[in-house]
């Protein structure tokens, strides 16, 4: 019998094909909740660890768990264990029931810590066990097993193609593939063409990923490959808008104008609170505070001083001097120009 689940991941990409990418140490909670809040139809959890997992790390499980407000979520599991992966999947299924849109199985990945054990892209030179990974979770998932690859390991020729051909017959429902080699990591430029080669092997919907930037990229990437979606990652730092962006220029043809300062500002304080709201250490928000800080006057200052923020608290009061900062700049050109036109 032919799996339903393809046409449904199909159906979901052209509803919106702009996704949120799973990121380690970024896609928690919070920020999930501002890209869907933002235009996102999915997100994809933090990469998790089925061993983890196995030894019912509460601190594992945390990457797991939705926040109440979020009305689904892509996890990312990454291992080397069949067994893990499925008992990984059985676990989540039972906690999480009507809120896990799919499991994906990270094989891109290039960390050393991870390929070093023979996770992530390390896989990717390791098809057989790529492909009882993936039917162990398929055995087990009553929700969609997708599957996320980088074009190789390692310079020479592209692997995805063949592998992703494997995995389909395996079970998997999508493909993601980034346009890099794992020994690439994150330096030059991705090839949007192993999108192309990935699906004339494979009949599942295959998402592009890599260098999507802006609203721009995101559409460009789903014009010019046969992508069915697209993963954005980096794109989405400090940028929640990015999704609604993409999806107005896709259909209306219209390109988003620049958020101003305020509308910035305003959306970080948005982002600390919930960060705060669901109990994560607020030293996470040092990072994407310095994302949305990007293009402001006095910026650089202003990140020195995001840096030195312990608490909410902190955070709270160094948003407000950024508001009456902006308040006082814009006073001051307003106060310019009426002279200047008298």
């Amino acid at each position: 019998m032919t799996s339903p689940y393809p046409q449904a991941i199909r159906d979901r990409l052209n509803e919106q094909p702009f996704l949120l990418a799973p990121m380690a140490g970024v896609t928690d909670a919070a920020y999930r909740m501002m890209c869907y809040r933002h235009g996102a139809q999915l997100a994809y959890s933090e990469m998790v660890s089925v061993a983890g997992l196995a030894f019912a790390s509460e601190k594992t499980w945390d990457l797991v768990l939705p926040a109440d407000e979020e009305p689904h979520i892509a996890v990312q599991l990454f291992g080397s264990k069949p067994e893990q992966f499925a008992s990984a999947v059985h676990g989540i299924q039972n906690r999480l029931q009507e809120k896990l849109a799919l499991i994906d199985i990270n094989m891109a990945c290039p960390a050393r810590k991870v390929i070093t054990k023979g996770e992530g892209s390390a896989l990717l030179d390791q098809p057989e066990l790529a492909e009882a990974i993936v039917r162990a979770c398929t055995r087990e998932a009553q929700v969609p097993v997708t599957v996320k690859l980088r074009r190789a390991f390692r310079s020479g020729p592209d692997v995805a193609p063949d592998i992703a051909a494997r995995l389909e017959a395996a079970g998997i429902a999508a493909v993601a593939i980034h346009g890099r080699t794992a020994s690439q990591l994150y330096t030059g430029r991705a090839d949007w063409s192993v999108i192309d080669a990935v699906a004339a092997r494979v009949q599942v919907p295959v998402i592009g990923s890599g260098d999507v930037m802006s609203a721009a990229d995101a559409v460009h990437m789903l014009s010019s490959t046969k992508a069915s979606g697209v993963m954005v990652a980096r794109g989405s730092y400090g940028n929640p808008w990015i999704f609604e962006d993409a999806l107005q220029l896709l259909h209306a043809g219209t390109i988003p104008r620049d958020k101003q300062m305020h509308e910035r500002l305003d959306a970080l304080a948005e982002h600390i609170d919930l960060t705060h709201k669901t109990g994560a250490h607020m030293r996470r928000a040092r990072s994407f505070a310095s994302w949305y800080l990007k293009g402001m006057p006095h910026a650089a200052a202003w990140r020195a001083s995001v840096v030195k923020c312990e608490s909410y608290e902190d955070f709270r009061r160094l948003i407000d001097d950024m508001r009456t900062h902006l308040s006082n700049v814009d006073d001051s050109q307003t106060e310019h120009h009426s002279s200047r036109d008298a």
